[in-house]
């Protein structure tokens, strides 16, 4: 089976290279400057001027109506751009005090660097007019920019009557590239972002739309024959004190407060061994997450919900783990005491691995209905290995091999995957994979109470009719070794003004992923689509519209119907940066399984018909402020008592700025089920957080995350509580004076109400701090 996917690939048209121009040289200046904003110094008379003149989105390369010039040299260490935005009218740039990577909404200018020419990673620096720094790092493997990436660099911008100037110091260490190379050539591209009634992108090159490949159309820049990594080292020591206190809630008892004090140190290394090899490892490291993660509302799931990694360690290189499927989701790893990883590419080869234990096994289990998450007290051992060749005919070969263990449970992954673009714009995407676990005695206890069924997690290790199973519990009853397979095969072809998609995606019932995120298999799904574009005209009232339909059908394993969805929507983009969408589906969806010791969907669940419409709109009318709007209307499947309802979800967002350090976030979830003629539930989640940012490097934030959720029980076949409430606060202040030399201080605190409590209840609050700081030798 694999060689003949394999066969797709690699028997295709005869490779084609994307054209290039001759690349332009950066000059060599040997005399640093001073980061205030200001371009005074001598050396900016002798750097390359680049002007930034041409409107690439939403338009295809329209005339700009402002002057932008890119003044850009390099002394061996680092390379200097100065930035000078000209402005008609500076009363309306965008420009407030934020948080690192937060200002993407406000005038920025930047530049992408693909430090190895070769059209797979791209680095994104962008500045706002106060200084504010945003960076990341564009996959066009996946597609995906990750603004998680934080360099050490230095910026600062200065407002004034003509327009605003920014002046930029990039250490070339915090590139990765090829030095034993004498004159090396980057790709690279300088850019401008104009928000005013529209945001208009401005760049120094022209794109084709018609090439969803941008990075592939970056001219390439030649110098850098100093540049020299070095050794690279940086030493960060870090120091967490925190004082906890926790009590138990239960049928209205609630005990005394236990308290518990921590003085933790840990030690973060990294080390450039060669100009293309990175070391990280980190000792007894503090892997709590200082940011309180944006709520999400889980009712009427049966999936878990994904939260995205943040933690240094993991996000330090983490692009080069990445591939079409995830395979490699570190949040999975919850509490190690060490981790070791290595990331490097050379002429073509990417590659990385990382070693990490664990004080807790975390496993997700995946089925074809719903997954459940695992949560065990023994410790396990995690590993992850990712290689990659790039050709330079537009060819990727690539293969991830993860493994978890933990005493006599374990869970190892092997894959293989390929990208190929034989033109602009047609791509192929090809993904294998196979699988071996096996559930110890230990993990099913933890899921078995001996022979009773109390609760839908706590089930006997045997059939038992009496007992209430769920689907997590099916899949895990086989102790003995299993294998699984999967694979997911994409074509698409993707012009200026349509694109059409077709991709077949199989998971067989024993495939199990457990360092990735992959909480669906025994199934077999086909998806095809594509979308029609349209482009306004500059005077027009808007600028982009897109019509855009899919349809998709899902079975198991055996050949049972699990979904059939077909759905489309049509969106365009206007004045005060406004975006409407309109979107209609129809769905056949399975319910829950009547006889739950079973997995059988024929005969053993009802197929249901959900038709909706959804709403979404936002705009941007003034700086500082954001408004969005979603809204959803339509049947839905009540999947605690396995019949269709109607639901209303409901979420609007508010971020507004007072004066230039204040910032308003708000946003609210509401969500409402009917069923059978009267309510089934009520949920409104609502998440508040408040900022004073005092300066680029710190600020002070409170969050508050409150759940409200109310349930008819009268409505319910199973018992359930009528109201549950939840509020979660956190206090944080925050001084960074660079992504790694940084100091934090807060207070969090939660609690909750059910039917047995008559108010909010803490059960939890935390004093902490953590200091860090970066030697960079």
């Amino acid at each position: 089976m694999y060689k003949s996917i394999l066969s797709v690939v690699l028997l295709c048209a005869p490779f084609t290279s994307l054209a290039t121009s001759l690349p332009i040289q950066l000059p060599f200046v040997a005399e640093s400057a001073t980061v205030d904003g200001q371009l005074d110094e001598p050396s900016w008379q002798q750097a390359r001027k680049i002007v930034i003149d041409n409107v690439t989105w939403p338009y295809e390369n329209a005339k700009s109506p402002v002057t932008t010039f890119a003044y850009v040299y390099e002394d061996g260490e680092t390379l200097y751009i100065g930035f000078e935005a000209n402005d008609p009218n500076p009363e309306l740039i965008r420009a407030f005090y934020r948080d690192r990577d937060a200002a993407w909404n406000d005038d920025l200018v930047g530049l992408k660097i693909d430090s190895y020419n070769n059209s797979q990673l791209a680095y994104q620096f962008f500045i706002n007019p106060l200084g504010v720094q945003q960076d990341s790092i564009e996959n066009e493997l996946t597609k995906h920019e990750s603004s998680s990436w934080d360099g050490i660099w230095d910026s600062e911008g200065v407002i004034h009557d003509r327009g605003y100037t920014v002046e930029v110091a990039i250490p070339l260490r915090v590139l990765n590239f090829d030095d034993s190379i004498k004159t090396k050539t980057m790709a690279m591209e300088f850019v401008r972002f104009l928000p005013r009634s529209e945001r208009l992108r401005l760049s120094n090159m022209k794109i084709d739309h018609g090439n969803n490949c941008w990075i592939c159309q970056m001219p390439s820049y030649q110098g850098f024959e100093e540049a020299k990594q070095g050794n690279n080292v940086a030493v960060i020591p870090s120091i967490v004190l925190g004082k906890n206190e926790t009590r138990e809630i239960e049928n209205a008892h609630i005990d005394e407060w236990e308290s518990e004090n921590t003085t933790e140190a840990s030690l973060d290394l990294k080390w450039g061994i060669t100009p293309d090899i990175t070391l990280n490892a980190t000792i007894n490291p503090d892997f709590s997450q200082v940011e309180a993660d944006v709520a999400q509302l889980s009712v009427n799931n049966n999936f878990s919900l994904f939260f995205p990694e943040k933690r240094a360690f993991f996000l330090d290189n983490a692009d080069y783990f990445a591939s079409t499927l995830n395979l490699i989701h570190t949040r999975n790893i919850a509490q190690p005491d060490y981790g070791t990883k290595i990331t490097g590419s050379k002429n073509g080869h990417t590659f990385a691995g990382f070693i990490a234990n664990d004080n807790q096994t975390n496993v997700l289990i995946p089925g074809n209905l719903g997954s459940s998450l695992v949560s065990l007290d023994s410790k396990s051992e995690n590993g992850a290995l990712r290689y990659r060749y790039d050709f330079e005919s537009g060819l990727s070969l690539g293969s991830t091999a993860t493994h978890r263990q933990s005493d006599d449970y374990k869970n190892t992954v092997y894959s293989i995957d390929s990208k190929y673009k034989p033109t602009v714009n047609d791509t192929f995407l090809v993904q294998v994979l196979k699988s071996e676990t096996q559930y110890s005695q230990t993990f099913i206890d933890e899921l078995c109470d001996g022979n009773n069924c109390t609760q839908p997690e706590q089930v006997t290790c045997e059939i038992n009719r009496d007992c209430d199973y769920n689907e997590g519990v099916l899949r895990v009853l086989n102790q003995q070794e299993q294998s699984g397979n999967g694979y997911f095969v994409k074509y698409q072809h993707d012009e200026k003004y349509w694109r059409a998609f077709a991709d077949y995606n199989y998971r067989d019932a024993d495939l199990r992923a457990d360092l990735g995120f992959i909480s669906q298999v025994d199934f077999k799904k086909f998806t095809t689509g594509g979308e029609y574009r349209w482009y306004g005209d500059k005077g027009n009232w808007w600028n982009r519209a897109n019509l855009y339909a899919d349809w998709d059908i899902t079975h198991n394993e055996n050949n049972e119907l699990l979904e059939k969805e077909a759905q489309s929507s049509f969106s365009v983009s206007g004045p005060l940066q406004s975006f409407f969408e309109l979107s209609v589906e129809h769905r056949n969806r399975r319910g829950l399984r009547h006889d739950k010791s079973r997995l059988d969907i024929d005969d053993n669940t009802d197929l249901f018909s959900e038709n909706g419409i959804g709403f979404y709109s936002d705009f941007k009318p003034q700086a500082g402020l954001f408004a969005s709007l979603y809204m959803y209307t339509g049947n839905a499947v009540d999947l605690a008592n396995n019949r269709v309802g109607e639901k209303l979800h409901i979420r609007p967002v508010l971020n507004m700025n007072l004066g230039k350090h204040f910032e308003v976030r708000l946003r609210h979830t509401y969500e409402q089920l009917e069923a059978d003629g009267s309510d089934v539930f009520t949920a409104n989640l609502s998440d508040v957080r408040l900022t004073y940012q005092f300066n680029v490097n710190s600020f002070l934030r409170l969050a508050v995350i409150y759940t409200d959720l109310e349930r008819n029980q009268a409505n319910y076949q199973d018992d359930v509580d009528s109201q549950y409430k939840k509020l979660a606060t956190q206090l944080l202040y925050s001084y960074k004076l660079n992504p790694q030399t940084v100091f934090f201080a807060g207070y969090s605190d939660n609690g909750y109400q059910d039917d047995e409590l008559s108010s909010i209840t803490q059960e939890q609050r935390t004093l902490f701090a953590k200091f860090s700081y970066a030697w960079l030798l």
